[in-house]
């Protein structure tokens, strides 16, 4: 049996910001979590994603190399992926909307006759 570190090798991935690290480890962290509360095996849920037991450790500790379709499938496993879809979602995004916001014009005014 082979032990997995609990630290993510970032050789692969030296370009990734760490608030994007982070966020990695959070959501592996919660899809582990979700996964132990639905009472899905480490066994059950690779098969499900048709990966290794390997490759599943490695999403659940935020491992930035795993495929993007393995996260969106194990959120599809889990009945989470209606927010993966809304991710991006363009009125969920502040920036853009404040952004939006500020481009109004002051007034408006009537076109001459």
């Amino acid at each position: 049996m082979s032990v997995i570190p609990d630290t993510i090798d970032m050789s692969n991935a030296d370009s990734i910001p760490l608030p994007a690290v982070q966020a990695l480890r959070k959501l592996g962290h919660d899809l582990a979590l979700a996964r132990r509360k639905r009472g899905i095996s480490t066994s059950d849920m690779a098969a499900r994603l048709f990966v290794s037991r390997d490759t599943l450790w490695r999403l659940e500790r935020g491992d930035p190399t795993v495929a993007l379709g393995t996260m969106v499938t194990a959120a599809f496993v889990l009945g989470l992926h209606d927010r993966v879809a809304n991710l991006a979602s363009p009125a969920r995004d502040e920036l853009a909307l404040s952004l939006d916001e500020q481009r109004l014009p002051q007034r408006i005014r009537r076109p001459r006759p």
